[in-house]
């Protein structure tokens, strides 16, 4: 965009190349907190979903030996009756990002007698499939509310670099190329201006140099 050459310009271009240097390093601030935190929450996660994975790696197999040894309509009613699982959860903020933690959850895992089933009717392989899968869902509740927030922060770090790369490569830039344009025409203006008045008080001063003569 092509602006007038003038003073009152090139301070607005002047004050507003000011104010994205101050967002600028206010956002690589906000970005390099991101990253640190991520990196913290990350190592964390790892560990997490080795678990997970490791538990999946023993709870699948120990159900597959047991629909093969029970049979699925021998299993559906040892998962009777359904249970509700209530978790507590807090919002908070983390750089402006709503994320919630979990305060409180159930423990998952129960005893044989906790589940209902009748002395005898589960054999041990059921009751493997029924651990496994117990210490499972606990893993997976432990992990869901640091990957929700991984992720938020993750699309924060990505909508911050862009922002950074936007006003350094392309705003930034382009507003101190419009102060030179500008500063440049001002310049150009201002030693014509002066030419000028040589050139007037040149010739005013042989005006006034032939009328004394001619006196």
């Amino acid at each position: 965009m092509t602006v007038s050459a003038t003073r009152m310009n090139l301070l607005r271009a002047r004050r507003r190349l000011e104010q994205v240097s101050r967002g600028t390093a206010l956002l690589r601030r906000k970005r390099e907190a991101l990253v640190t935190e991520l990196f913290q929450l990350a190592r964390r996660a790892v560990d997490t979903r080795q678990r997970i994975t490791e538990r999946a790696a023993e709870a699948y197999p120990a159900l597959l030996g047991a629909l093969g040894r029970h049979g699925r309509s021998g299993l559906l009613p040892l998962g009777w009756p359904l249970r509700e699982v209530e978790v507590e959860i807090e919002g908070r903020q983390v750089w402006g990002i709503a994320v919630a933690d979990i305060l409180e959850r159930p423990t998952l895992r129960r005893s044989v007698a906790a589940r209902g089933a009748a002395p005898g009717s589960a054999g041990p392989a059921a009751t493997v499939v029924a651990e496994r899968f117990e210490e499972l869902m606990e893993l997976v509740l432990e992990a869901a509310a640091r990957e929700v927030l991984i992720r938020r922060l993750g699309e924060a770090l990505a909508k911050t670099s862009r922002q950074v790369n936007m006003l350094e490569q392309r705003i930034g830039p382009g507003l101190n190329s419009q102060i030179t344009s500008v500063q440049r025409v001002l310049d150009e203006r201002e030693r014509e201006e002066h030419g000028r008045l040589r050139r007037l008080v040149k010739s005013r001063g042989k005006m006034a140099r032939s009328t004394a003569r001619t006196r």
